[in-house]
């Protein structure tokens, strides 16, 4: 079926695109637009109006033909074409007008949006940037400032604040298609000019914008290089269109060339699979999620209430007497008064939000729950004897989940009379801002269960990722590696300056030294100590650690760890103090300290990551390399530019992982470094991750 149909309606001509689910700017439909507007050229019609079926205006590209050479009509020829037509072109906008559907409108003469519409140019996120025109219209629209802060945000914004700004004529309510034609006529009526935005000149604006935007970018986009591209094609928006635009296309081939760019869509796609379990049917029925309880009102747990009651659902938060209960709610209390303060929600929502959760003491409560939640601190018994109560108070056909970090699922549900309605839902601290959730499976758990479990964290605006059960999961299993490597580092010869730099230099939200102290050392510690020492891995990684921990430096709450915190800013310093205790404890160790440059840190920690990622794809535990890679995008703070770890082993080629991991092994032993048998048997066939997930 033809996805654009054209008719005249009252002596407008009528470009309506069904493309669904978002009108996504196919060949067919750029082809079906290309050749209405041809035939309107000479019909009856006095103007033309492009309008969209469904339930939005064009979201974007079509990605399915992402990496593949692109057909004609290009968009940015088609929209060139739009704007040069000798018949005034109106656009009708509503639900998402994003990056190329965006830029149609921009090339239209005139624009209406409804009310509720939402526009923007999101390209910076994929590492590319508006390549139809949109940093050459854009400017000309609404000037230079307001241009690089839409296209560098890439946010979507309401069409009411665009109209505000320049960008959308008029807006509406009600019946877009009414009000669109009753606006072209109007239009009409009064002989509109056919108002070409690439005849516009840019407003005037100081060039130092420029100058000022490129610092504040290159902290706020560390290590990218999109921002930057962007920031040059907007200030080529000052020459003549046709420069302007030749330069934009330059800079645009420059982006879909860039492993940035590559990466991040590899993120954008692997994102939308990790929804996807292999094993459980697409139709697969779910269970009715409406009244949701939380075990536990601390930190955690008031978070996780928080997330649901955000998603309007009426949350019970259970606390072991009524002084807990209490101080709970007051965290939730002054979380959403920063929220407010922040801007994130208004006086009202906030309020809204706050009394759909409902404190309780007694497990009574939650006889006629759907979802139960159980947040409490990491103590196995503790959390088996919670379970044990449910089964006894929760209706059948509850799902009981425990957000645990790294506990075994399948023993916390052998507590249970009912273990396939138990799962795993690994929120991340802070739960009502982390986008991330570990969805944990258990041997048992029913695939309703499962499957409700990951829609469920759609719904309330977090990215699921399932995993098997194993200790820590994917991104905690992980870790241990990670932070091995960094305390080894430290005792070996670096300082936490050094390790903390290496990592965030090459593009972590934060160096391995700085969250310890921000996690809190002694939870590493009781870790340990709750595992049998054979468990605990390399006694060396955890010497200065737990020195610290017995000299009471616990990290940012004590106001001293690796570094030391002002106790009214949490400005970290460095501390001498520190330094003794690891040159103390290297030397009762009998290792001979030695600088180590930053590229060797970077590599000890990032391919200890990949190597235990190969192992947990190898056992299963993560259904394939992108849902590692969204673990730690979303989780873990990996530069999203680097698409994740396993997609960056690939990118650097495994050949080179392997040999370094070799050269590891012989350098620091095989109990730390022992090449993975899926990264050999990859190496071996000439292969890559990317083809072994086919």
């Amino acid at each position: 079926m033809n996805p654009v149909s054209y008719e005249i309606i009252d002596q407008i001509g009528v470009i309506a695109v069904n493309n669904p689910p978002v009108n996504a700017l196919s060949f067919a439909v750029r082809s079906g637009i290309q050749a209405a507007l041809r035939a309107a050229q000479d019909d009856a019609s006095k103007a033309i109006l492009i309008i969209c079926e469904g339930g939005t205006f064009f979201a974007g590209a079509d990605i399915s033909e992402f990496g593949k050479p692109p057909k004609e009509p290009y968009l940015p020829d088609l929209i060139d074409e739009i704007e040069a037509s000798g018949k005034l072109v109106v656009a009708a906008m509503h639900g998402t007008a994003l990056g190329g559907g965006f830029e149609v409108a921009l090339g239209c003469h005139y624009r209406i949006a409804l009310d509720t519409a939402r526009v923007g140019l999101p390209e910076v996120k994929l590492g590319l940037l508006p390549g139809a025109g949109g940093t050459q219209r854009v400017p000309r629209l609404v000037g230079i400032a307001a241009a690089l802060q839409l296209i560098l945000d890439g946010a979507p914004i309401p069409a009411i604040a665009a109209a505000e700004a320049g960008l959308v004529d008029k807006i509406v309510s009600g019946d877009l298609r009414v009000a669109a034609l009753a606006y072209v006529q109007e239009l009409v009526a009064r002989n509109a000019a056919t108002r070409r935005t690439s005849e516009l000149n840019v407003p005037a604006a100081d060039e130092q914008v420029f100058a000022a935007t490129r610092i504040a970018v290159a902290k706020s986009a560390r290590g990218q290089t999109a921002p930057l591209r962007i920031i040059e094609s907007v200030q080529a928006s000052l020459l003549p269109f046709a420069a302007g635009r030749k330069r934009e296309r330059e800079l645009f081939v420059d982006c879909m060339q860039d492993p940035q760019s590559v990466a991040l869509q590899h993120l954008f796609f692997a994102e939308r699979e990790a929804a996807r379990i292999k094993d459980l049917p697409r139709d697969i029925g779910k269970r009715r999620i409406e009244r949701v309880a939380i075990i536990g009102a601390g930190t955690m747990g008031g978070g996780i209430a928080m997330c649901f009651a955000n998603a309007g659902f009426d949350v019970t938060l259970l606390e072991i007497n009524a002084d807990a209960l209490a101080r709970g709610l007051s965290i939730v209390e002054k979380n959403y008064a920063g929220s407010v303060q922040r801007g994130k929600l208004s006086e009202e929502d906030a309020g809204a939000c706050r009394a759909r959760i409902h404190g309780v003491t007694d497990y009574d409560a939650l006889a006629d729950v759907d979802l139960v939640i159980e947040a409490v601190f990491e103590d196995p018994q503790l959390k088996k004897g919670i379970f044990a109560k449910l089964d006894a108070v929760c209706r059948r056909g509850a799902i009981l989940a425990t957000n645990t970090s790294y506990q075994d699922v399948d023993a916390i549900a052998a507590a249970t009379g009912r273990p396939e309605d138990v799962i795993g839902m690994h929120f991340f601290s802070p739960a009502h801002i982390m986008k991330l959730l570990e969805v944990v499976r258990g041997e048992k758990t029913a695939g309703d269960v499962l499957a409700t479990v990951m829609a469920l964290g759609k719904k309330i605006g977090k990215v699921p990722v399932m995993s098997g059960v194993c200790y820590g999961f994917i991104g905690n299993r992980m870790l241990q590696g990670y932070f091995r490597e960094a305390q080894l580092c430290l005792i070996e010869g670096s300082t936490p300056e050094d390790i903390d730099a290496a990592l965030y230099d090459w593009g972590m939200a934060m160096g391995p030294i700085s969250v310890a102290d921000l996690a809190g050392l002694d939870v590493g510690y009781k870790a340990r100590q709750a595992l049998a020492p054979d468990q605990r891995g390399d006694p060396r990684s955890y010497r200065v650690p737990d020195a610290l921990v017995a000299a009471g430096r616990l990290g940012q709450k004590s106001g001293a760890g690796f570094y030391r915190y002002d106790p009214a800013t949490r400005a970290k310093s460095a501390d001498p103090e520190v330094m003794q205790i690891v040159e103390r404890e290297a030397q009762a160790l009998g290792i001979q300290r030695a600088p180590i440059d930053a590229n060797e840190i970077v590599e000890r920690l990032i391919f200890a990551l990949i190597n235990e990622g190969m192992n947990i794809l190898d056992e299963g535990i993560a259904q394939r390399p992108g849902d590692i890679d969204v673990v730690y995008a979303y989780g873990y703070g990996f530069p999203a530019w680097r698409g994740g770890p396993m997609h960056y082993a690939d990118t650097i080629g495994l050949n080179y992982v392997i040999e370094r991991i070799e050269e590891f092994r012989e350098r620091y032993g095989s109990n730390n470094w022992q090449p993975a048998s899926l990264l050999k048997t990859l190496v071996a066939n000439n292969s890559s991750l990317a083809r072994w997930a086919e």
